[in-house]
């Protein structure tokens, strides 16, 4: 059996940590409502989920940990080619269709928009480095994003790099040394905290450095819990980590965020990835869970295109009260419809198809 195929036998039969991975899709429906209620209240203390932009840190957490526990014993077996393909055969697929939905959107908007102030050949540039995650941010009716077409794929960017970083150095450290660098970037998080008065940056060009804050510390942060086996046995279940978590997103918005949003980051996500890695599932709540977890990458990398949309119709029609509720709770709904499609019309066979070529590749080049 070859490495590429002896790799994927072992993961496939490694256990599924299915409570961290529903979580994950709390904190992907989070972020969406955030979204939505960004555009609705222009004053952050009035937005009752004003810090659903936190789940970004919480994903980072979640994939230090979920990474070191699926490639800290075979990376070096599996080689870096092949863990770098895997990944991208996982991330890539909805990297790409957020950019083409976040283009179609741009192009034809029927609430606004000013298409008419960028020329051809600069949208075909933005939408080639939406594609392969090149920051350029330079859309003023995208808000200078770093990938105008596709908000949200900043966040991906960072991903890569921890990828890229895990690969050549992480996997390799020891465990003090990974812990001298976590407390190392903590100090970085509470720099950042106290520079800008939040963690809110990471996806514009003048707070780009902020992301790589926010991903060093909490990537490293669910690396080191896994390696030390920090897992907190607990019957909280599904339901109350939910609970825990969505507490998080709707703290009040204050004065005080450049304090209370560090120790969110620093403490609170760590220990929630450490109760749900030990968590057990309750009655009931298994099947939510994992269509929870299946549903959270896709709705997060899909959803962006229609909040320009939202926001331009929100901006020039100014819906009342009645109205609006309606319309978020019905996009809601219909982005979360949609995104189950594409995962499952889309990202799942396209993955399958990657996968499986890779395996007669393997097999025919023994």
């Amino acid at each position: 059996m070859s490495t590429s195929q002896s790799t994927t036998a072992v993961l496939e039969t490694k256990q599924h940590f299915e409570i961290l991975d529903g979580l994950r899709g709390i904190a992907a429906f989070a972020v969406v409502v955030f979204h939505f209620m960004e555009w609705i209240f222009t004053d952050p203390s009035q937005n009752f989920i004003g810090h659903g932009f936190l789940a970004v840190d919480f994903f980072f957490c979640l994939s230090g940990f979920v990474i070191g526990y699926a490639y800290d014993d075979r990376i070096a077996k599996m080689g870096l080619r092949n863990f770098f393909i895997s990944r991208i055969i996982r991330l890539h697929p909805l990297v790409i269709a957020g950019s083409i939905l976040g283009l179609l959107a741009f192009l034809f908007d029927p609430f606004g928009g000013h298409l008419e102030l960028y020329s051809t050949g600069k949208i075909i540039l933005t939408f080639i480095c939406s594609l392969f995650l090149i920051p350029f941010p330079v859309i003023a009716d995208r808000g200078f994003n770093l990938f105008s077409f596709n908000a949200p794929a900043w966040s991906l960017f960072w991903e890569y790099i921890a990828n890229i970083v895990y690969a050549f150095v992480l996997y390799r450290i020891r465990k003090s040394f990974l812990l001298l660098l976590t407390i190392l970037a903590a100090i970085a998080i509470c720099y950042v905290g106290y520079n800008s008065g939040n963690l809110l940056g990471g996806w514009s060009g003048p707070t780009f450095w902020d992301g790589c804050a926010r991903i060093s510390y909490s990537f490293l942060a669910g690396l080191l819990i896994y390696r030390s086996n920090w897992i907190i046995k607990n019957k909280l279940g599904f339901g109350g980590l939910t609970i825990l978590l969505l507490l998080a997103f709707i703290m009040p918005f204050s004065e005080w965020n450049w304090i209370s949003e560090p120790l969110v980051v620093l403490i609170y996500f760590p220990l929630l990835i450490s109760l749900g890695a030990g968590a057990v599932f309750r009655p009931g709540l298994k099947k939510a869970c994992i269509f929870s977890g299946k549903i959270s990458y896709p709705l997060y990398m899909t959803h962006y295109a229609v909040l320009w949309m939202f926001g331009n119709y929100y901006t020039n029609y100014k819906p009342d009260t009645t109205q609006l509720t309606l319309i978020v709770i019905t996009s809601v709904i219909l982005l979360v419809g949609f995104a189950y499609l594409v995962m499952v019309l889309y990202d799942i066979p396209l993955r399958n198809y990657l996968n499986n070529k890779r395996k007669k590749r393997a097999t025919a080049n023994p």
